[in-house]
């Protein structure tokens, strides 16, 4: 029995997609993410993983440039964690959520944005893998 691509053939599979076309749409995505959580430009590099402000402002304008494993990987967390926020809260609440101190162990009191802000890859995963098991 064959089994059918559920891609319909006038579109490229997920891995078909180059990886400048990964860049391109997960810095939009990034960017559109990044003002509706009302980001700084500041916590917007350190979930970014601290690019220079060149490299930051060129992606910004651009969406696109050169971008690590590390970046696309990152670009990817803050994505999963929008999504899952969305599914769990309107978007006031989810905004709240993020800027909230949470009592949870996994962030100590601190806010889940603090926590994220430390710039640690491992942070957007534990982030995203929480909001996972919380949405069930």
């Amino acid at each position: 029995m064959a089994i059918s691509s559920p891609f319909p053939a006038s579109q490229p599979s997920p891995s078909h997609y180059t990886t400048e076309d990964k860049v391109k749409a997960g810095l939009t995505a990034f960017f559109s993410i990044a003002e509706e959580w009302e980001l700084s430009v500041e916590e917007q590099r350190a979930l970014l993983g601290a690019p220079s402000r060149t490299t930051f402002y060129e992606w910004k304008k651009n969406k696109s440039g050169n971008v690590s494993r590390d970046t696309l990987d990152r670009l990817s967390y803050v994505v999963g964690i929008y999504k899952a926020l969305r599914t769990l809260f309107s978007q006031a609440a989810a905004s709240q959520w993020l800027r909230t101190p949470n009592q949870d162990p996994l962030f100590a009191n601190r806010s889940p944005l603090q926590y994220l802000l430390g710039g640690s890859l491992v942070a957007l995963s534990d982030v995203r893998r929480y909001l996972d098991w919380a949405r069930g």
